[in-house]
């Protein structure tokens, strides 16, 4: 399994920790490992973890087991308190669904949060996860004020301090829509200032979905899409929409709507390639036209001519 460098949240604002804990070793550049809990249980640690053989969801529910188990060293703890029981897991498409028991809403906010940031980046260590959805006894579980949490992958646990100046990011985007024959794509670039908690993956995607600020760019993606997640891994990029997305809102060629997610992606992220899924699904044709079942690359046959050239 290729060995990701990810950040991970400040759930609580405080720094988190990445030190290695197994028998005291240090974590090397390639070993496996897992997340636990600091032995204060106020931050993660990294703990040496060989992932066992097995198809994807095999290896989830190992790794499920382990960070469930009692720790073997004081000097970190299980994320999964002993309580918790993992009732199901189960693998749909990239997406891996975690159930547990309703001891689950028990558990301190603090803890809660730090368990499921442990749990979540573990999981998405593993090849063929993309993101893990957690459910209470078969039901979503939903954040204090009752919104469902929904889709999480690393890039929701990066680490952030709101006072701190660096908790924002300036850039430029080079976003593709659809010119107003809805033939072809024509570029538009638009500064942006964003938060250091939201990857530029799913900005790109964000800003696509809100549409062009200039005149003569025309949005691509039906306005009711909403999206479930975005995630790169292994260079190719995640994006997980409603079936929704799959009816298109404008008189356009089908494919610009794909283009136009794949080639604002490719340009504007270390990604080369774009799978789009619905519901974690691949097996979907976009207005019945355009096949889902593969990543995707640019295109750049299908912008303007004048954009080319700039």
């Amino acid at each position: 399994m290729k060995v990701k460098k990810t950040t991970l949240a400040a759930v609580i604002c405080v720094a988190l920790l990445f030190t290695a804990c197994a028998g005291g070793d240090r974590i090397r550049e390639g070993d496996s490992y897992i997340y636990c809990l600091n032995e204060s249980a106020t931050g993660l640690v990294k703990v040496a973890y060989d992932l066992p053989a097995g198809d994807t969801q095999e290896t989830a529910q190992a790794v499920l087991e382990q960070l469930s188990m009692p720790a073997e060293d004081i000097e970190y703890l299980s994320p999964i308190p002993e309580d918790v029981k993992v009732q199901e897991c189960k693998l749909v498409g990239g997406i891996l669904e975690v159930d547990f028991g309703a001891e689950y809403l028990e558990m301190g906010n603090i803890r809660e949060k730090l368990m499921r940031a442990a749990v979540v980046q573990s999981l998405t260590r593993i090849e063929g996860v993309n993101a893990v959805a957690f459910t209470v006894d078969g039901n979503q579980l939903m954040d204090r004020n009752g919104i469902a949490i929904g889709l999480m992958n690393e890039d929701d646990f990066v680490e952030t301090t709101a006072s701190s100046p660096s908790a924002y990011q300036t850039d430029t985007l080079t976003l593709y829509f659809a010119n107003e024959t809805g033939d072809k794509l024509v570029a538009e670039k638009t500064d942006v200032r964003y938060s250091s908690n939201v990857s530029k993956d799913k900005l790109i995607v964000e800003k696509l979905m809100q549409g062009p600020d200039e005149a003569g760019a025309y949005p691509t993606i039906n306005p009711d899409t909403n999206l479930l997640s975005v995630t790169t891994k292994d260079k190719i990029c995640y994006v997980n929409f409603d079936s929704t997305f799959l009816t298109g809102a404008y008189d356009i060629l089908p494919e610009l709507t794909v283009y136009s997610i794949v080639n604002s992606l490719v340009e504007g992220t270390e990604a080369v390639q774009v799978q789009i899924t619905i519901n974690g699904e691949t097996n979907a044709k976009y207005m019945e036209t355009v096949d889902l079942s593969q990543p995707f690359e640019a295109n750049i046959d299908l912008v303007a001519a004048d954009e080319e050239d700039e």
